[in-house]
């Protein structure tokens, strides 16, 4: 269901193609939802089916077409209704978590080698959202500007604000998997003895 949520959110600020759709996905609810393309059209496919959202052939260029999709008043109301009702947070499934539960049955190295690669993805990832914060504080993120777009000039500070803890949340998950990793090596070093 929040692939479907998702795809309705960025669609309530404008129609989009597929291909157009794909691109502001990966660079605004990407980061807090992935989805790979082959799940996107089938996804689009089954809510223009359910009257979710509409689509509409347009030329594109001299011979070519594209479907541009809009979602329809059936959409806008599955979507404010998602946004009002109880989050189901779905179960844990944490590959590091769970390697990290048996580290004992790996060599001292193989283990700190896993913790340094977590250490790494997750600053990566850190990063890229505090890249994300700017961005969003200068006005500067592509989605961000549709969405500011569509919004009374009263109403642009809250929807920043709200961006902008979302994106302060992944920051801060990104700095705690560090700060774990970290404890994990300081624990191989107590254990095992510094490398």
């Amino acid at each position: 269901m929040s692939l479907r949520n998702a795809l309705l959110a960025i669609l309530r600020v404008g129609a989009l193609s597929g291909y157009d759709l794909q691109k502001q996905f990966s660079l605004s609810v990407g980061h807090v939802w992935h989805a790979p393309d082959s799940q996107i059209y089938p996804e689009l496919r089954k809510m223009e089916s359910e009257g979710l959202i509409e689509g509409e052939e347009q030329a594109r260029g001299e011979r070519g077409t594209r479907r541009v999709y809009h979602v329809t008043p059936a959409g806008d109301a599955a979507f404010l209704a998602w946004m009002s009702s109880p989050l189901e947070y779905a179960r844990v499934r944490d590959p590091a978590h769970l390697r990290a539960a048996y580290l004992e049955t790996t060599t001292p190295e193989a283990a700190r080698a896993f913790l340094v690669g977590h250490i790494e993805h997750h600053e990566e990832l850190r990063e890229q959202w505090e890249i994300e914060l700017r961005r969003i504080d200068a006005r500067e993120n592509p989605m961000l500007m549709r969405r500011l777009a569509q919004t009374p000039a009263e109403e642009q500070d809250r929807t920043v604000a709200f961006k902008r803890f979302a994106y302060e949340g992944l920051v801060e998950r990104a700095r705690g998997e560090i700060e774990w990793a970290r404890r994990g090596l300081a624990l191989i070093d107590s254990l095992d003895g510094p490398a």
